[in-house]
């Protein structure tokens, strides 16, 4: 019982190790799928999730929170899924939201620049010097968001489990090393494992709960037990408190909440 997330550039056949990694193991494979839950359940437009999980935060949603708050639903309609277990993920930013789950292999694939080129030339019907531009482009906005965001390089060898270079082995053989790995006995699902997917799901549910009132409220789950924190004022604490109670009233799983209002520190 075990989670894949596959980590690709466009037009690295990481697709089609996913697709094909999946048949083998009988798993359900998701890409924009999740996209399309989190905006039925949160009824957010689908292009706003997009470019949240994919383009660098600019200093408007800085202020604004805009782009926290669609990565917040995101984050929740993906860890509800995952709970699941048996998925091979090949979409946007899996990786980065699972680095601390035992039983989810992260896997990067990648491919020489020259190939994908011709790659997209042939799909797209385009030059190879707007192939060239579009790849760069995207690369760019891929490495910039898991920065800004999670301050990670998906560049660097220590997010992934393993790094499959498809120049030097093919899809099929790509396939067959991963199955391999997915035997060994430090990536199957435990209690322990399930606890934190758990918790992590959980922690992801409450945040988006009380995104609207509270945008950079902070959640961590334990079991059931929720502890929130809540930048605020100390003369408001128990108005505060009550408030996120209630809010959180429609929240499944939750078993106690401790509220801890963080004060503003205000410079001279």
């Amino acid at each position: 019982m075990t989670i894949v997330t596959i980590s690709r550039g466009t037009y690295s056949r990481g697709k089609e190790v996913a697709q094909k990694l999946a048949r083998a193991l009988n798993y359900e494979c998701l890409c924009r799928e999740i996209i399309i839950e989190a905006s039925k359940e949160f009824n957010i437009p689908e292009i706003k999730l997009v470019r949240a999980i994919h383009d660098a935060p600019s200093i408007l949603d800085r202020f604004s929170y805009g782009k926290e708050r669609y990565l917040a639903f995101f984050r929740a309609a993906f860890l509800k899924h995952l709970q699941r277990d048996n998925i091979i993920y090949h979409g946007l930013a899996g990786h980065a939201f699972l680095q601390t789950i035992s039983h989810v292999i992260k896997i990067r694939i990648i491919t020489d620049i020259e190939r994908r080129i011709q790659e997209e030339m042939k799909r797209e019907d385009i030059s190879a010097d707007h192939a060239r531009y579009v790849l760069i482009k995207d690369d760019t906005e891929r490495h910039k968001w898991s920065k800004a965001v999670f301050d990670l390089d998906i560049s660097d060898p220590k997010f992934y489990d393993m790094i499959l270079y498809l120049d030097t082995i093919n899809v099929d053989e790509a396939v067959s090393i991963i199955l391999h790995l997915i035997q060994l006995p430090c990536f199957q699902t435990t209690p322990k494992s399930r606890q934190h997917l758990d918790d992590l799901s959980l922690s992801a549910q409450v945040e988006v709960a009380l995104i609207n009132d509270f945008p950079k409220a902070e959640a961590d789950a334990n079991k059931g037990n929720v502890f929130v924190n809540i930048r605020g004022s100390l003369i408001d604490e128990k108005k505060i408190s009550l408030k996120v109670n209630h809010i959180l009233e429609k929240v499944e799983r939750i078993n106690k909440i401790h509220v801890n209002v963080v004060p503003y520190f205000i410079k001279d």
